[in-house]
């Protein structure tokens, strides 16, 4: 069963009045605002030797093993802790959040591969404070906001902001924590001003944290170092997903195995710590030549090597 990725951002959009919102390194000088890459040269960025980073814990997003996970959801998991992953980040479905078991029998059953569910891209439009409860009650640290697609004004990323800080205080009620996670939309101009840069600016760091698609950000021209100094103790979370080489800046979703594309993972990590970054979560969502299992073990892998 194949899930479409549009179908399911479009399910776990955020609606708000008025407002039609739909449904994931360079290292360019300058500050976050002016940093933007030309967009020829994101397919030339060269990976260099991998350095130490010393990850004690990495994770990896679901929506990775989407096509196989609901033909054998606990086969599947087993395998990913047998790569080396601690940490899961689940999406919300066909199959719901636990993938047809009770969040409790899906704890239990995390527990004893040694698997730690910190996150959930959700729809925070249905059932949120159920989902919120039964997140708190597996130990999740996050629900997280995969979408709100691109808007036509400021005024309608300030209000998803507003949004946002009111699904906060739900979360932060219930003992978890709110964020988003961003594509590469919110990093192109409206209005002269940076959607994300605006939605940072307009929510509560008490409420609202962040989780940086890397990917997304080399997509959308810009430098997640840079990022992540100007807005330092926001990004809490991270996707760590590679660019294939040889493809144009207008082929938008060309993820591949670490290590195999253009990204410098080592150079951007290295510091990610001391930025206020606590969770590393891999995601791929194309696999030339290989297979999602075989994928997620090559990343699994990579990310041991750093």
């Amino acid at each position: 069963m194949k899930l479409d990725r549009r179908k399911f951002v479009k399910v776990s959009s955020i609606a708000l009045p008025g407002i039609l919102m739909f449904p994931s390194a360079c290292v360019p000088k300058g500050n976050s605002e002016e940093s933007a890459v030309d967009s020829s040269s994101v397919s030339e960025i060269i990976t260099p030797t991998v350095n130490k980073l010393n990850l004690d814990s990495y994770g990896i997003q679901l929506y990775t093993l989407r096509d196989d996970m609901p033909k054998d959801p606990k086969g599947v998991l087993q395998k990913l802790a047998g790569f080396g992953y601690k940490q899961i980040e689940g999406f919300e479905g066909q199959m719901g959040l636990w993938w047809g078991m009770d969040h409790k029998e899906f704890k239990t059953y995390l527990d004893g591969l040694g698997l730690n569910f910190v996150s959930s891209h959700c729809n925070p439009n249905e059932n949120f404070e159920k989902k919120i409860a039964e997140a708190a009650e597996v130990g999740a640290k996050y629900l997280i906001s995969p979408w709100v697609g691109p808007q036509k004004s400021i005024d309608d990323f300030k209000r998803i902001a507003e949004r946002f800080n009111k699904l906060g205080e739900q979360c932060k009620a219930g003992g978890l924590r709110f964020a988003y996670h961003n594509h590469d939309y919110s990093f192109q101009e409206v209005e002269g001003l940076l959607p994300q840069a605006v939605m940072m600016d307009e929510t509560d760091p008490e409420l609202v944290d962040f989780e940086m698609d890397m990917y997304w950000v080399v997509t959308g021209g810009h430098d997640p170092i840079e990022w992540m100094k100007k807005y330092s103790g926001r990004f809490k979370l991270c996707h760590v997903k590679d660019r294939a080489k040889g493809v144009t800046a207008e082929q938008r979703e060309e993820t591949c195995v670490l290590g195999q594309g253009v990204i410098d993972y080592p150079t951007i990590l290295a510091d990610s710590k001391s930025y206020g970054m606590e969770y590393f979560i891999v995601e791929q969502e194309k696999y030339e030549g290989t297979t999602p299992i075989a994928s997620a073990e090559e990343d699994a892998k990579y990310m041991a090597a750093l």
